[in-house]
């Protein structure tokens, strides 16, 4: 069983950073959980966070351990919920979590939608300079969700597949979208995933039309180039 912590966070604004709710605290007892997540937390940015494909970002926490490993200098910044997710288990990775799969938890049902996609502002609020890319190279992104069925939900609901839609694992994903070079094939098959959110069956897409994979510079280090 997977009993999830949950948090949600308010748009704040952060010296030489622009406004985020990345910021955010645990919460204890029932939550609503609407289209667009849960009651009262934030996105700043819309184009790029939120909304009904982005509705939930779940990052595990088996993550955290190795990050501290990795970066033991800075141990102490390497706790749920320090990438800003709404929702940390143990025991769910990209390994055996699928694009499609269709989740219960409390009264609501949830799927997956897309990795999350690693930003610059990771760098800026962690103090890691490449932290966004660490995160895409090593295939620790997390996830998102849409919300299928709202309902109240909480840290002590359980979370519980209830179908899974495509063979395409969360961590496929990761490989095709960023860590592979060029192939239509894959493109494809990532498309032909059940569940897929709209931005990336479009990113899919155009590299289909542009042949080329797009540059990852603006969003990983905030500046057009790698």
């Amino acid at each position: 069983m997977h009993y999830p912590d949950v948090y949600i966070g308010a748009i704040k604004s952060y010296e030489n950073n622009a406004p985020s709710a990345i910021g955010k605290r645990q919460v204890n007892g029932v939550l609503q959980l609407t289209s667009l997540g849960l009651e009262g937390d934030e996105q700043a940015e819309k184009s790029y966070h939120g909304g009904p494909d982005r509705a939930l970002c779940h990052f595990p926490r088996e993550h955290y351990a190795w990050l501290r490993q990795h970066f033991p200098e800075q141990e102490d910044r390497f706790h749920p919920p320090a990438f800003g997710e709404n929702l940390s288990t143990l025991g769910l990775t990209e390994d055996n979590v699928f694009i499609g799969d269709i989740f219960r938890w409390g009264d609501a049902l949830i799927q997956v939608t897309q990795p999350r996609s690693p930003c610059y502002k990771l760098n800026a609020f962690l103090h890691c300079p490449q932290m966004s890319q660490v995160l895409q190279d090593s295939g620790r992104c997390g996830w998102l969700y849409r919300v299928i069925a709202t309902g109240n939900v909480s840290g002590d609901r359980t979370f519980e597949l209830m179908t899974r839609n495509s063979e395409v694992s969360v961590a496929e994903a990761v490989s095709i979208a960023f860590n592979m070079p060029f192939d239509e094939e894959q493109y494809r098959r990532l498309m032909a995933a059940a569940g897929l959110s709209a931005s990336w069956n479009k990113t899919m897409q155009m590299r289909l039309v542009n042949r080329k994979i797009e540059d990852f510079g603006r969003r990983l280090l905030g500046s057009a180039g790698k």
